[in-house]
């Protein structure tokens, strides 16, 4: 005979394939990332197009406005004008000087420093920014003869310049100055 009892139940429950949730975040957020590279990209393009149209269209409207060849019509609109700057030589400054130590020894003479004291006679908005002008002065009055300085000056109002020291032959000895030559550097 055969028994007809079933099997007996395992003591746990079968195995149950365990459920998997799918996270999509990573999913959005690379979305998002390729929607914004995907704007920025557009956005670009754009702007580049615009761009090219409008240098076209200037160009293009140069062109049908004048008589000259084409070649200088696209020059024309390429090329800015240079500014221009004002010519400096000697005649663009008044020169002084200014006495910043005196030691006089009786009948035997003076010891004195000076100083230029420039003027500039044009407007310093009318030089060249970026050139630097030097101006060669020559002081007459020193015992020993006539001294040879230079000033320089750069970014339009900058003056640089060393002092000078000058032995008179005595007390009542006038010296004078005079600006000999303004060369422009750069």
């Amino acid at each position: 005979m055969t028994d007809s009892t079933p099997p007996p139940m395992p003591d746990f429950p079968p195995p149950q394939e365990p459920v998997v949730k799918k996270n999509h975040t990573n999913a959005i957020v690379i979305g998002a990332a390729a929607a914004v590279i995907a704007a920025i990209v557009t956005t670009g393009i754009i702007v580049v197009q615009s761009t090219d149209n409008d240098s076209k269209q200037a160009t293009t409207t140069a062109a049908s406005e004048s008589s000259a060849p084409e070649e200088d019509a696209v020059t024309a609109v390429a090329e800015e004008p240079e500014p221009t700057y004002a010519e400096v030589d000697a005649d663009s400054f008044t020169i002084k000087l200014r006495t910043t130590e005196r030691q006089c020894f009786g009948s035997a003479g003076c010891n004195m420093t000076v100083e230029p004291d420039l003027t500039l006679l044009v407007d310093s908005a009318d030089l060249d920014p970026d050139a630097v002008y030097e101006i060669t002065y020559e002081i007459r009055g020193d015992e020993s003869g006539p001294v040879i300085e230079t000033a320089e000056l750069s970014d339009q109002t900058s003056l640089n310049y060393t002092p000078s020291l000058i032995s008179t032959s005595s007390a009542s000895k006038k010296i004078s100055v005079e600006i000999t030559d303004v060369v422009t550097q750069g």
